[in-house]
């Protein structure tokens, strides 16, 4: 009947196509073919033609069809439309036939695009594509950029970063062996591929990879870095030293000195630690962080008035670092020695304008001091000169009484339209009047726009703890783990804690989570 239909109807692309399909494959052939003589301007036959090669095994037969296809409608005055040609691709992704469409993407998608566009058009595609669920086509879109930009790194990354999340670890570590070949002076490349084998518990290659890394980027200090920190995290601590050590003669960089500092006291050897810091501190006496940790190992170990001259130091030699002058204020302040704590803070600002953090810290010292009217001035006064500063409205919302807390957040949404601590404080309003949907809506946002934000994402996780479903906790906790946090207030008392060290992601939001107030507004 079909046979019949395509004499009488020969320009029909459905009864062509219908008729291939119920015949053996050699006699699909014979009929396409006759199609294409019949139809010669249109694609779907070429099309189907690749695609019952790939069906029947001649995969080397595929792109010769797309190719000649283009060829052939492009001479009989088809324009060949090439988001239209991609749009095919995906379509026979969906169909299963996967080397049709790599072979639809690699011949038409650099149709119509001048030379100097291609890069940042073919990108664009790889995530609307990927945006779109279409991996293979997506895949396909990257092995095509890579093959004409292979001296690339951010393209590489893109790619990595791509396998990583919907390839497996087989295409991730061939990917990622290909980039360094191409980019060996890429250091983040083959960190990242050093990164992999250790997190797949292969950690003899991934000393193999970083060794290599040291052989194509002499004594870099990432490198080094990386190094240390894989054997620390397999418990590793004397090769670990051994490298620190072998870092600061040959690499000799402010932060191979702070990582020996942090081993050293990781490990307990305080003494070591300290002679590390005075040390690092005499050759990099910029490096705010080394002050930072010299005045707080002193601290804990009771030793205040040595911790006051380290901070003293610090703050001269470093006089715009805002976590120093918080460091020295805040031993102040555990010493209850307030005013020491106001007149530090008050240098600092004048040391540093308009910065929000040394603001909030006037504020709560005055908290701590008991001063209500003084709060509110320093708040009001905090708030003229840092108007978009989250922080601030995020306390301001937690310190107000409750009846007033609404409008308050009405007024920092106008102030500061994208903080994630604005975002956290109103969702806590939401998650209060039991709205869960749009709690979780604004908590959703605070960790999409700085997903960085440990403190966000450990709320977040109470929230679904105390309201959502299974399903939802493991999203949060999922998430967090690829996030990666590293800020927050309560998130770096613990993730910074020296006994808390080699925990992963996860530990660290669990513990996070339970330290968490049960009042959602205590500061």
């Amino acid at each position: 009947m079909l046979s019949r239909a395509v004499e009488l109807i020969p320009t029909s692309v459905e009864l062509w196509i219908a008729l291939a399909r119920l015949e053996t494959y050699k006699n699909a052939r014979k009929v396409l073919n006759r199609a294409r003589k019949a139809i010669p301007t249109e694609p779907q036959i070429w099309i189907t033609a690749a695609k019952l090669e790939e069906a029947n095994g001649n995969i080397q037969n595929v792109e010769t069809i797309i190719s000649k296809a283009v060829t052939s409608l492009a001479a009989h005055q088809v324009v060949i439309d090439r988001d239209s040609w991609l749009q095919e691709a995906e379509k026979a992704e969906k169909g299963n036939s996967k080397i049709t469409c790599q072979a639809i993407v690699r011949t038409t998608i650099g149709i119509g695009i001048d030379p100097q566009d291609q890069k940042n058009t073919w990108l664009n595609d790889a995530e609307h594509y990927q945006s779109r669920g279409s991996i293979e086509t997506t895949r396909a879109i990257y092995a095509h950029l890579l093959a004409k930009y292979p001296a690339k790194r951010k393209i590489w990354e893109k790619a990595a970063q791509f396998e990583r999340q919907h390839g497996d670890s087989g295409s991730l570590d061939a990917l990622l062996k290909k980039a360094v070949h191409y980019c060996p002076k890429a250091e983040v490349l083959w960190l990242m591929w050093a990164k992999e084998k250790w997190v797949s518990g292969d950690v003899t290659s991934a000393r193999e990879i970083l060794k290599q890394a040291f052989a194509a980027n002499t004594d870099s200090e990432d490198v080094w870095v990386a190094a240390v920190k894989l054997e620390v995290e397999t418990k590793e601590f004397a090769r670990a030293r051994g490298l620190l050590a072998k870092a600061r003669e040959r690499a000799g960089t402010e932060r191979i000195w702070m990582k020996s500092a942090i081993l050293e006291r990781r490990l307990g050897k305080l003494q070591e630690c300290e002679n590390l810091l005075q040390s690092g501190t005499a050759r990099y006496p910029s490096f705010d962080k080394l002050w930072m940790m010299l005045g707080q190992l002193h601290a804990s170990r009771g030793e205040i008035e040595a911790a006051r001259k380290a901070f003293r130091q610090g703050v001269k030699k470093c006089p715009k670092s805002t976590a120093l002058w918080l460091c020295y204020a805040n031993l102040e302040v555990d010493q209850k020695q307030y005013s020491r704590a106001r007149s530090l803070l008050e240098t600092s600002r004048m040391k540093i304008s308009k910065d929000a953090e040394l603001w909030l810290a006037a504020i709560q010292v005055e908290e701590k001091a008991g001063n209500k009217k003084v709060v509110k001035q320093i708040m009001a006064k905090a708030l003229q000169e840092c108007p978009s500063a989250g922080i601030l409205w995020a306390h301001a919302i937690a310190t107000d009484p409750p009846p007033a807390r609404k409008s308050r957040s009405y007024d920092a949404l106008k102030r500061c339209s994208d903080d994630p601590n604005v975002f956290v404080s109103v969702a806590k309003l939401f998650w209060l009047d039991g709205k869960q949907r749009k709690a979780r809506n604004w908590f959703n946002r605070a960790i999409t726009v700085n997903p960085n934000l440990g403190d966000a994402w450990a709320w977040f996780y109470r929230f679904e703890k105390d309201h959502g479903r299974k399903s939802k906790i493991q999203r949060v906790l999922k998430k967090c783990i690829e996030a990666e946090p590293t800020h927050g207030k309560r998130w770096c008392v613990v993730s910074k804690d020296v006994f808390n060290s080699g925990l992963k992601t996860e530990e660290i939001l669990k513990l996070v989570e339970q330290k968490l107030p049960t009042d959602l507004f205590a500061t």
